[in-house]
């Protein structure tokens, strides 16, 4: 299978949809000899933030020596992204070997009668072969959706981290926090310490959760904390204060923004954690992992005339911080956005969330079948927003109308920024 047909092969799959449930990924892991078991791991799961502290924490672990598997989604511009070996994606050939090999087992499955596997169950069992082909010591692994029900959440781990806890995915989670909360709670295991920063209502859930388990609770603000220790260019310092160890750092880190310095502290607690559980991880190696760790579309800063920044910011939660972090770095400076968002997100919230009256905006529909219309949220917004028929098309009247001095900010959906990062990209070479 080369990696084209591996292509062709996951877009059939679409039609199977999403399809919550874990007797799939366990049947065939079982009939793949459970790769999963082969390596330790590390769950990461949370409204917003997960992304970036699984980016971290895999740093950490590879500074520390430790052979490290990275499983993250949905990919910016190719599949490969999802399958991670210290710091370097899967080579488009080994990545079509994983999915021949699992597709292989998907056959003998549905010969048995079972029901085939949806695309992300197909990806998941591949990655899960892929990292023990490739030997790692330690896996980090990031929830697809939820976590009590995700396919992701067949393995043991060390470690279980709840980066916070919002309204999202309301249609398959629930239409409350609590109920979100239970199913991210959904991935602590018996006697699995739990890493949080989530609060309130969420967080009852979560200690409910970890009590019944017997798993030590670790939470932002009693047991550890991120300080802001100031800015330096595209860049930030900051120190994390834990229970045991009192402060560390001070750490330099090239995501930017208040809310990665939360991102941070889970990332070193959960780091303290696996330490005690034997990791070889040093102080030394927490810094140089952190300055080390890259998060593609997370306020992603493209230095330019004008300065573009790529934010993958699809919720009102992440939007009030992309806005915080705008303002911090720009100094309130007005903003050009180019928006596109999905149809079953809160478009209302991500807008007044990110959008200002002196802040012009240009409306373009991700690459989703799930797109809203540029109308959508141009009616949303209401005054002067320019409809572009591309996100191409987008960019151009976004730097157009930003101007040499002026900041262009491009946000709403992975699915748009993807692309945009592509465009800029190409630009630069």
């Amino acid at each position: 299978m080369t990696y084209q047909q591996a292509l062709e092969y996951l877009a059939t799959l679409n039609k199977f949809g999403i399809n919550l449930g874990l007797a799939r990924i366990k049947r065939l892991l079982d009939l793949m000899g459970h790769p999963e078991r082969r390596y330790r791991t590390v769950h990461v799961t949370g409204t917003n933030g997960k992304g970036s502290t699984t980016a971290m924490l895999a740093a950490i672990l590879q500074a520390s020596g430790i052979k490290t598997g990275m499983y993250t989604s949905p990919h910016l511009v190719d599949y490969t992204e999802r399958m991670v070996v210290d710091g370097r994606p899967a080579a488009p050939a080994a990545f079509a070997a994983a999915i021949d090999y699992t597709r292989r087992f998907i056959e003998q499955m549905t010969a048995e009668g079972w029901e085939h596997p949806t695309e992300f169950e197909v990806l998941t069992a591949a990655a899960f072969h892929y990292f023990a082909e490739a030997k790692v010591e330690y896996a980090v692994i990031e929830v697809g959706l939820g976590g009590l029900l995700d396919s992701t959440n067949v393995i043991s781990p060390e470690a279980a981290v709840i980066t916070n806890v919002a309204l999202e995915h309301t249609d398959r989670c629930g239409a409350t926090v609590r109920e979100i909360a239970r199913h991210k709670a959904g991935i602590i295991k018996a006697g699995v310490p739990v890493i949080t920063a989530a609060e309130g209502e969420a967080l009852a859930v979560i200690r409910e959760a970890a009590a019944a388990c017997g798993s030590m609770l670790y939470v932002r603000g009693r047991d550890f904390v991120g300080e802001y220790l100031g800015r330096y260019d595209y860049g930030q310092r900051v120190a994390v204060h834990t229970a045991q160890t009192g402060r560390l750092g001070p750490f330099s880190l090239t995501l930017l923004g208040r809310h990665q310095v939360e991102n941070c502290a889970i990332a070193v607690m959960t780091a303290l954690v696996l330490a005690e559980r034997g990791a070889p991880i040093t102080p030394d190696a927490l810094a140089a992992g952190l300055a080390a760790a890259r998060w593609p579309g997370r306020f992603e800063v493209f230095p330019g005339e004008p300065v573009i920044v790529v934010d993958g910011a699809h919720n009102p939660h992440g939007a009030r911080a992309l806005r915080v972090a705008l303002d911090e770095v720009f100094g309130g400076r007005p903003i050009t956005f180019l928006l596109g968002i999905l149809r079953d997100k809160d478009i209302t919230g991500i807008v007044r969330a990110l959008v200002r009256p002196q802040d012009m905006v240009v409306a373009a529909a991700p690459l989703s079948e799930r797109a809203a219309a540029p109308g959508e949220i141009a009616r949303e917004i209401g005054g002067s927003v320019e409809e572009a028929p591309s996100i191409a098309a987008g960019l151009a009247q976004a730097r157009r109308l930003a101007g040499a001095d002026g900041v262009v900010c491009a946000a709403g959906s992975l699915y748009l920024i993807g692309a945009v990062r592509q465009i800029l990209l190409t630009i630069d070479k």
